[in-house]
């Protein structure tokens, strides 16, 4: 257990797929999604690569790009389904299944972001490098306001 998080739990799919349900929900309402849909992406290619998630099919898009048509995969992961960009070859092999199904909706979790996104860093082996350094203050001198009187300029 981390000292850093005194709630970490243990790497299985139950947990990595709650995990993944909850960054994916983070991510549709947080102001810079990219981090967390690139570790959903890891997880979910990861999970397929080990033979614990399975690709079932194409779905058209909700919200394609630029008002075009776009299909995204549906992978099947525990008890629950995401989507993910397909590749070149998932249009080859994989069936299209048309449009969404709204009736079918994943199982709630609560799982905290901070949570969801340890378990998912432990299993895909990703650190965000990235959003640390775009995060810090740049170390710049403190200026001197420069005032000037009414109707001047500088």
């Amino acid at each position: 257990m981390d000292s850093n998080h005194k709630y970490s739990l243990e790497i299985t799919l139950p947990n990595i797929t709650r995990a993944i349900f909850s960054v994916n929900r983070h991510a549709k309402t947080a102001p810079d999604p990219k981090y967390l849909y690139l570790l959903k992406r890891k997880a979910l290619e990861k999970l397929v690569k080990e033979g614990k998630a399975k690709k079932v099919g194409l779905h058209f898009s909700n919200n394609p790009k630029n008002s075009k048509q776009q299909s995204d995969v549906l992978v099947s992961a525990g008890d629950y389904y995401f989507h993910m960009p397909p590749s070149k070859e998932d249009f080859d092999s994989l069936p299209h299944l048309g449009s969404l199904n709204q009736t079918y909706r994943n199982p709630k979790t609560n799982m905290s972001l901070s949570q969801a996104k340890d378990i998912l860093q432990k299993y895909v082996g990703h650190l965000p490098s990235n959003q640390r350094t775009q995060r810090k203050p740049m170390n710049r001198r403190y200026q001197k306001p420069v005032f000037k009187r009414l109707g001047e300029t500088y």
